[in-house]
């Protein structure tokens, strides 16, 4: 663990003149950073700990070993003290965790920093997620928050709603992979409207999505491409679900494009196909597609035109022969990116684009001209 920040000298000038000695060479520093030291709120002795953890080497393990073992009620005192600077109490964070109790105390404590509250937003529980979304003020003035409990599964769909709207109807964006599709969705509906969020339903779906293994629904075919990419099928058939396992009818829109972030490849291969474009342009969006996924992908016939535009518009994919392979044979690729796409393929690529009939006249005209310029045409 690197060593903790040292608080400025000017930030500690409101410390009793108790704190203020126990910072000062002697032994007192020892007294204080043993705990022994009486002070006047616990929230002096969290600063005092924590600034000889950040300033001298030789007392910072006492000191961090002392606040590790502080009791509840000291700990929940230096909570509500709105005058102990926020590093200190990141720092209690590893003490703070190992009682629930504590972690809502630092939820709602006046002086805890919003990076505090983001990293807790990642991992916190249910009914702690709930507790950071009641304060609206905060979430607006940091939406990381929004985008750490959105990827938190153990966050219920419809605190998660609430977020979301919150930060959709006051124009705040938010880092996550589908905001534009979920931000259209919510400013579409009336103000106030129930999600429909199915809590329930929705914590079955991500269950029953992570029991199937990924290299069931992205497997490659024979037909293997430049650099261990495979070319895909010009169409392919959604993989089986069982309903009873995987509700998606009953997950509303929200709900399936936050299971398309936060599930696996099979989640995204099922949603994907979701006749909502919303949904599927989310699924194709989602920060966990690989290269081999979207290989699949940008041959697949019957996915919407904006999936295969995505794909088209993402250069570390594009940078791979295979994909751009099977974006030039998937006639819903833009004209502009398909004849892109065409000056870099081999010549025995050019000359079968160039008498193919499933594609556009157009890439298959340019396909015909590149080959003249290369001198190899008929």
């Amino acid at each position: 663990m690197s060593a903790p920040e040292p608080i400025p000298a000017a930030a500690l000038a409101s410390l009793s003149p108790g704190a203020a000695k126990a910072l000062t060479p002697g032994p007192g520093r020892m007294m204080a950073a043993r705990g022994m030291l009486p002070l006047p709120r616990p929230g002096e002795l969290a600063t005092v700990l924590y600034q000889i953890a950040a300033t001298d080497p030789a007392l910072a393990a006492t000191a961090q070993a002392t606040a590790d073992g502080l009791p509840d009620k000291v700990v929940e005192g230096a909570l509500a003290d709105a005058a102990v600077d926020a590093r200190v109490l990141d720092w209690l964070v590893p003490r703070i965790k190992k009682s629930p109790a504590l972690v809502e105390a630092l939820i709602l404590a006046p002086a805890v920093a919003d990076a505090t509250i983001v990293a807790l937003a990642e991992r916190a529980t249910a009914a702690q997620v709930d507790q950071i979304v009641a304060n609206e003020q905060r979430l607006l003035r940091c939406p990381d928050i929004i985008a750490a409990l959105y990827g938190n599964a153990s966050a219920r769909m419809s605190t998660v709603d609430r977020a979301v709207e919150l930060a959709a109807r006051a124009g705040v964006r938010v880092n996550i992979s589908a905001w534009d599709e979920l931000a259209r969705l919510v400013t579409s509906a009336p103000a106030g409207a129930p999600s429909g969020a199915d809590d329930a339903a929705f914590a079955q779906a991500l269950a029953g999505v992570a029991t199937v293994a990924d290299a069931s629904v992205i497997a490659p075919d024979d037909r293997a491409g430049e650099e261990g990419v495979a070319i895909a099928a010009a169409e392919d058939q959604a993989p089986a679900v069982d309903d009873k396992q995987v509700p998606i009818a009953k997950l509303g829109i929200p709900a399936k494009i936050r299971l398309a972030t936060l599930g696996n490849a099979f989640a995204r291969a099922l949603l994907i196909r979701d006749p909502m474009k919303l949904v599927a342009v989310a699924a194709i969006k989602s920060p966990g597609v690989t290269d081999l996924e979207a290989a699949k992908y940008a041959g697949n016939h019957a996915l919407c035109d904006d999936v295969i535009r995505f794909i088209a518009s993402r250069r570390d994919w594009t940078r791979l022969y295979g994909v751009k392979k099977s974006l030039i044979l998937n006639p819903k690729t833009p004209l502009t990116e398909s004849t892109k796409f065409l000056i870099h393929m081999r010549e025995r690529e050019v000359r079968m684009i160039a008498q193919s009939k499933g594609i556009p006249s157009a890439v298959v005209a340019q396909a015909r001209k590149l080959l003249q310029s290369r001198g190899s045409g008929k």
